[in-house]
C-alpha cells in the first residue's frame, strides 16, 4: 500500500523527504548533542511541515572520526543517540503519523573498530583478511599507488604488525570494504535486511559509486580540470569511483529491497547526467529509485543556466525514471549562505514546485545560514586535517544544531543543558521555529504554505514540467518561468533570479489567479500580459 491519495504514484515520488542531522536536530538529555528521543519529541512539527519522509544521518556506534560515517556496528544504535528501543520508538512514532523513515546507509566502508575490520587486521590468514583492500608496499616501500584520500593524503595506511597498507578513501580509521569478496557482499545484504525488517522505508546510499576499485590497483592520471583548491581534486578518479562493476553490486542492493513491499533507496553521487542516468538501471535490470541530483547545490544561481540545467536534465531521463531535486545537505554550504538570504525563498519555491522528489534539509525551512566555527571549536576532519583550506572543505557550518526558540541553548538543549556541540548562530534570537511561527510572514509561514500548495495540487506533485520563453530579453535573461501540469489542472511557476523588477511578457492569453507570492502578499487574478515580478519575488498562478 501507497501513503499518498494518487495510486498511481508511490509515497516516494509524491512526497517531500526532510533530511535530519541527529547530532544537530534536538537535545533530549542535555549532554549538547542530538538524539533519538529528540528527535521523537519534535516529530509533530516535522508533520505539521508535511513532509512525507525523514531521512536520519548515522546513527549507529561509532567513535566518531567521520561523525558516524566510521560504523563500528551496522545494526545497532550509538550510546550517544539513544538505544535500539529508543529507535523503535521512533520509528513507531513516525509510522503514526503517517509519516516514512529512512536510513543512512554506509557500504563502502566501516570504521577501523569495526569486528570485521579488527579481524582482518590480526594476521594476513585470517578468514576475514580479504574483506577489506590489503596491498604490498611498493618496491620503494611506500604506498601501493597513488590513490587520495578525499580529506587529505594518501588512501593509504600501513599496518605494521602485517607488513600491508590497507585502502581508505576517507580517513584513516574507515578501511574500505572490499566488494570483489561475495561474503562481504552478502553480510552488507543481511545489514539491509535487518533495518528493513524492522519497518525502515528505504535508505540513502553513502558514496554509492566508490564500493568498487580498480582490480589492477593501477595509478590515476592527473586531472586536466583540477582547479587547484583541495589535493583531491589533483587527480581524475577513474580507478577508484563509477566502475561499471559498482551496478552489479546496486542492482543485488536493489532486488533486496525489492522482496519487501513499498521500500526505496537514494544513491549518493554527484555526477553529470550522462554518468547519473545509469544508476537508474534498465526495467530489466533496477537499481536506484532515485539517484541524487545535486545540480542545484552546485549550479550558479543564474536563471537562464538554471533553467537550461533543469531542461538538460528532463531532457536525458529515462521514460521510466522519476526525477529529484536538492537544495541542501549535511556535506554543502547552507543555502541561504550560498546564494543569499534574499534569494532563498524564491530557491525553495524552485524545488518544491519541480517535477520530481525534492530533498529538504533540517532548518532550511527558516532560513538557517552557515555558522562561523571558530578555529578551537572545528571538529570536521577535513577541516582538522587540512586547516589551511577549513573554509573550503570544512563541513561543521552547515551542521550546526537546530534554532527552536530564543531561550539559551535555542530550544536544541534545555536552557542550562551543556553547552551544544558547536556553536549556535548569533541570529538565533530571531531565526528560530517558535518566532517564526508566530508570523505569518516568515519564511517559516512561507514554507509551510508552498509545501501545502505543493500537496494539494496534482500539477505540482506529479505534473508534466515545460520551461517557457519570455517576451522580454532582459526579463528572459532574469527569470525563469516553466508550466505544470496534471488531471486537467496547470499551474504557472515565474521566478525571479534578480533584485531587480521584472515584467515577464508572457504570451499566454487571458489571466490566471496568483495563489502564492514568495512575500505571502499578494494573490487574485493577474493579466499575463502585465504580469511583473517584483525584486527576488517569485509566484505560482494557477491558469
Amino acid at each position: 500500500m501507497t501513503s499518498n491519495a494518487n495510486p498511481k504514484y508511490l509515497w516516494w515520488q509524491t512526497g517531500v523527504v526532510y533530511q535530519i542531522y541527529p547530532r544537530s536536530y534536538m537535545d533530549a538529555n542535555g549532554d549538547g548533542i542530538g538524539d533519538l528521543p529528540g528527535i521523537t519529541q519534535r516529530l509533530d512539527y516535522i508533520k505539521d511541515l508535511g513532509v512525507e519522509a525523514v531521512w536520519l544521518s548515522p546513527m549507529y556506534p561509532s567513535p566518531m572520526h567521520d561523525f558516524g560515517y566510521d560504523v563500528a556496528d551496522y545494526c545497532d544504535v550509538n550510546p550517544t543517540f539513544g538505544t535500539l528501543a529508543d529507535f523503535d520508538v521512533l520509528l513507531a512514532e513516525v509510522h503514526k503519523r503517517g509519516m516514512k523513515l529512512m536510513l543512512d546507509l554506509v557500504p563502502n566502508h566501516t570504521s577501523s573498530e569495526h569486528p570485521w575490520f579488527l579481524e582482518s587486521r590480526s594476521s594476513r590468514d585470517n578468514p576475514k583478511r580479504d574483506w577489506y583492500i590489503w596491498r604490498d608496499p611498493a618496491p620503494d616501500g611506500g604506498v601501493p599507488n597513488n590513490w587520495l584520500s578525499h580529506f587529505g593524503g594518501p588512501a593509504w595506511t600501513f599496518d605494521e604488525k602485517t607488513g600491508q597498507y590497507y585502502l581508505h578513501q576517507f580517513v584513516k580509521q574507515q578501511p574500505d570494504l572490499n566488494y570483489r569478496n561475495l561474503e562481504v557482499v552478502e553480510a552488507m545484504r543481511d545489514v539491509m535486511r535487518f533495518w528493513l525488517d524492522k519497518g525502515v522505508d528505504g535508505f540513502r546510499v553513502d558514496v554509492i559509486g566508490l564500493m568498487m576499485k580498480d582490480e589492477q590497483f593501477r595509478d590515476e592520471p592527473i586531472s586536466p580540470n583540477w582547479d587547484g583548491r583541495t589535493p583531491f581534486g589533483k587527480l581524475d578518479h577513474i580507478y577508484t569511483a563509477n566502475l561499471p562493476e559498482v551496478h552489479d553490486l546496486i542492482r543485488g542492493m536493489r532486488k533486496v529491497l525489492d522482496s519487501y513491499d513499498d521500500r526505496m533507496m537514494v544513491g549518493e553521487t554527484y555526477l553529470p547526467n550522462d554518468m547519473l542516468m545509469v544508476y537508474y538501471g534498465t526495467p530489466e535490470q533496477r537499481e536506484c529509485h532515485l539517484p541524487f541530483n545535486f545540480q542545484l547545490i552546485l549550479a550558479p544561481w543564474d536563471a537562464a543556466k538554471v533553467r537550461k540545467m533543469v531542461d538538460d536534465y528532463e531532457a536525458v531521463l529515462p521514460a521510466d525514471a522519476w526525477p529529484n531535486w536538492v537544495l541542501g545537505n549535511h556535506d554543502q554550504h547552507r543555502l541561504s549562505t550560498r546564494i543569499g538570504a534574499h534569494q532563498a525563498r524564491v530557491a525553495n519555491m524552485l524545488l518544491l514546485t519541480l517535477r520530481g522528489t525534492p530533498t529538504c534539509y533540517y532548518g532550511d525551512e527558516i532560513g538557517m545560514q552557515d555558522v562561523p566555527i571558530p578555529a578551537h571549536m572545528i571538529q570536521d576532519p577535513p577541516a582538522v586535517n587540512m586547516p589551511e583550506i577549513a573554509h573550503i572543505v570544512g563541513r561543521d557550518p552547515e551542521r550546526t544544531p537546530m534554532q527552536w526558540n530564543a531561550l539559551p541553548n535555542a530550544g536544541f538543549s534545555a536552557p542550562d543543558a551543556k553547552e551544544a556541540w558547536l556553536p549556535l548562530a548569533a541570529n538565533y534570537t530571531e531565526v528560530n521555529v517558535e518566532q517564526e511561527s508566530s508570523n505569518p510572514y516568515s519564511f517559516l509561514s512561507y514554507f509551510k504554505k508552498l509545501m501545502a500548495l505543493r500537496k494539494s495540487s496534482p500539477a505540482l506533485t506529479v505534473g508534466s514540467y515545460r520551461s517557457l520563453e519570455l517576451g522580454s530579453p532582459k526579463a528572459q535573461a532574469s527569470c525563469f518561468v516553466y508550466e505544470r501540469q496534471a488531471e486537467g489542472q496547470r499551474m504557472l511557476v515565474a521566478l525571479n533570479f534578480s533584485a531587480r523588477e521584472q515584467k515577464i511578457g508572457l504570451s499566454l492569453p487571458g489571466s490566471g489567479k496568483l495563489v502564492l507570492s514568495t512575500r505571502l502578499d499578494r494573490e487574485g487574478d493577474v493579466q499575463f500580459a502585465d504580469l511583473t515580478l517584483r525584486p527576488n519575488e517569485g509566484c505560482v498562478i494557477a491558469l
